[in-house]
């Protein structure tokens, strides 16, 4: 019998048996491999029967603790992939000299340098950013939890959904082609009329919804469930920098909506937002793009330089010099971030008077960032100062930042940016500011609240093999590219003819090589110190004699983080409590309520990425029935949440005096 190709089209849309890309050796090995993998993992949960035990206390979790370790295995699972792109891109570009063409051909070679840097920035450097957050700013402000607990737990699963969508680009059909921004027109439907872009389209915006959510909810979070006298000008560095990163992505990621809707109905529909027909004008997408892009950077950075000022004053016992400048430099930093957004096309042709203005303005955001620079060598100046793991990492980032940041004033220049804009030198400069900036400051705040989190320390041994070979790997990798970029050598390039080249390629390669070992020591390090924890346990709560609130709690924290809300009367408030002897009262406490873990959050996020796959794959009887759903599961959740929602409110974010007894409710 043979089946209607029009019902056919119907059920499945686009997707058929070609979709899949048997026929490229290197996607199909790579399946083979991850399939292989993955249902070992699956096998082994179910071998020893933990898919309740993962249901119940982890992926339904509210806990904004659980969450934040969630997203970071989230971000390190991506890293490894992201990075297995780098590493394609590494050896193709040192391999396709003297007439080789390299082992990717020109179509997959496009992917996988679209593909890194859409994982890197959404899906490994977010959601670390993002879980630090999760786990720490509660914490640090005195709170039971989150503002909205269960919308924490949505945004997450909203990320993942992100994710599944863009894994399953690498096996079902194939990723965008134009790059991590997608420019029009390009990406447009008669330039690249596969779903390539339609799953940059959906993952991005799935996630961008999540990370939206996930920002409301922080600000609300700090500015309303600080504990007793915690003031603005008394929270913790890292928690201002968290609050100034959230104002960024409320008012940034709209942005990003919006113009990924506007490429969408450009695709689907049939509009002209971003074609010359009808008065439609790509340079409206390059600047709506980096108005979101450029806030994104700092959405990155600042919580990476909270961070370091968390590490700072503690390995070197002292308090933060100038609290007060760090936090107008981290406000002037917010604010500027909205100023500069032109200086990456400044060869669009806006004429001198713009450039000049997005130019000066570009210089001017790097003074407050030395600032911050000079009150890190402050604090240090004079200080004990230990260098333990996180304390390395802050002092790499000093040395490696500072070259990024001299390579992006030189770039703010116009007339230096005409001849280095589209060169390697652009890509070696993002990538020093990216990885001597965010990555470093990430692995120095695993390393600072591994044992906050988990109740035992990192093992040092592998964390400074990971390090050295994260730094000395930077330096291989990126600094050749400086190189290639003055001499003028344009990025995206595939094959190259001038053999005088290659060597520069090669010890580029040689160092994405070394960087690899730093990930897998990373992970090593990660194994051995779970497998040693008896050994790497410290009694105390607060193996780094640490001077922020969180400290104050239990090594790992009760589900109910504080026992006891703590008054604050000072910038260091636990640091004086220590000083003073202070113990926790043994009595007078009341009930404490907590939510109820839910699994609403991973239903809804489920909905969604069946949405964004049915409207990939024009299967709009599964967009339209996915989104149906997902909209009354939304109002469904709303009425329940509301039924409790009071009581949530009050007992979570509540300030009384409590004891440590669990009243589990729905909400």
């Amino acid at each position: 019998m043979t089946l209607n190709p029009h019902l056919l089209k119907l059920i499945f849309g686009r997707l058929s048996i070609s979709s899949l890309p048997l026929h490229v050796p290197i996607v199909l090995y790579t399946f083979v491999v991850v399939s292989i993998g993955a249902t070992c993992v699956l096998a082994a949960i179910t071998y020893f029967g933990k898919w309740g035990y993962l249901w119940r206390e982890w992926f339904t979790s509210i806990d904004h603790k659980k969450i934040g370790i969630m997203y970071m295995i989230l971000a390190t699972v991506m890293l490894v992939r992201g990075f297995a792109d780098a590493i394609m891109m590494r050896l193709q570009q040192a391999m396709a000299f003297n007439g080789s063409q390299g082992y990717l051909p020109a179509e997959h070679y496009d992917q996988v340098f679209t593909a890194h840097g859409v994982i890197m920035i959404f899906f490994v450097a977010m959601p670390f950013v993002v879980g630090l957050m999760n786990f720490v700013v509660p914490l640090q402000i005195g709170a039971r939890d989150v503002a909205f607990p269960w919308l924490n737990n949505f945004s997450f699963w909203m990320t993942v959904a992100g994710v599944v969508l863009v894994m399953m680009s690498l096996f079902v059909g194939n990723f965008a082609r134009t790059g991590w921004l997608a420019y029009p027109p390009l990406s447009d439907i008669n330039y690249s009329p596969g779903v390539g872009v339609d799953y940059y389209i959906w993952s991005l915006q799935i996630a961008g919804v999540g990370t939206l959510l996930s920002g409301v909810n922080f600000i609300t979070t700090i500015i309303k469930m600080r504990a007793p006298g915690m003031t603005m000008m008394k929270m913790p560095i890292f928690t201002w920098a968290s609050l100034c990163t959230n104002v960024l992505i409320v008012a940034a990621f709209p942005v990003l909506t919006v113009v990924l809707g506007l490429l969408a109905l450009d695709r689907y529909v049939g509009t002209d937002f971003f074609i010359n027909n009808f008065g439609g004008n790509a340079m409206m997408y390059v600047n709506l793009i980096w108005i979101w892009g450029h806030p994104e950077v700092y959405i990155l950075i600042l919580p990476a330089f909270g961070i370091y000022s968390e590490v700072t004053s503690t390995f070197c016992g002292k308090r933060l010099f100038g609290y007060t400048s760090m936090v107008y430099a981290t406000i002037v930093i917010t604010i500027l971030a909205y100023l500069v957004w032109l200086h990456h096309f400044f060869t669009m042709g806006s004429g001198a008077g713009v450039n000049s203005f997005f130019g000066i303005t570009t210089m001017i955001i790097s003074i407050p960032t030395g600032a911050k620079m000079f009150n890190w060598m402050f604090t240090m100046y004079k200080g004990r100062i230990r260098y333990e793991l996180p304390m390395m990492w802050t002092i790499a980032f000093m040395l490696t930042f500072v070259i990024g940041g001299m390579s992006g004033v030189l770039m703010a220049v116009p007339s230096a940016d005409f001849l280095l804009h589209n060169s390697l030198f652009l890509v070696a400069h993002f990538h020093n500011v990216i990885i001597g900036g965010v990555v470093f400051g990430i692995f120095a705040g695993i390393n600072y609240w591994f044992p906050k989190a988990f109740g035992f320390r990192l093992d040092p041994f592998w964390g400074k093999v990971s390090f050295w070979c994260w730094l000395i790997g930077f330096y291989l990798a990126f600094m050749p590219l400086y190189a290639l970029g003055l001499m003028g050598v344009t990025r995206r390039m595939r094959v190259f003819h001038d053999p005088s080249l290659q060597i520069w390629f090669i010890i580029a390669a040689i160092g994405a090589g070394v960087i690899a070992i730093g990930i897998a020591s990373f992970l090593i390090q990660i194994a051995v110190s779970i497998k040693n924890r008896d050994k790497l346990r410290d009694e105390t709560g607060d193996p780094w004699n640490g001077r922020t609130l969180e400290w104050s709690t239990a090594s790992p924290p009760a589900p109910y983080n504080f026992a006891f809300i703590p008054k604050v009367h000072d910038r260091d408030a636990w640091w004086q409590m220590k000083q003073s002897g202070y113990k926790h009262p043994k009595d007078g406490f009341n009930d404490i309520h907590m939510p109820k873990n839910t699994g609403a959050g991973v239903i809804l996020a489920g909905l969604c990425l069946a949405c964004g796959f049915g409207l990939i794959w024009y299967m709009w009887w599964l967009a339209a029935f996915s989104f149906a759903a997902f909209v009354i599961g939304v109002i469904v959740h709303t009425f329940n949440y509301n039924r409790d929602g009071h009581m949530e409110a009050e007992t979570v974010a509540g300030f009384e005096h409590k004891r440590p007894k669990l009243l589990a409710h729905k909400g």
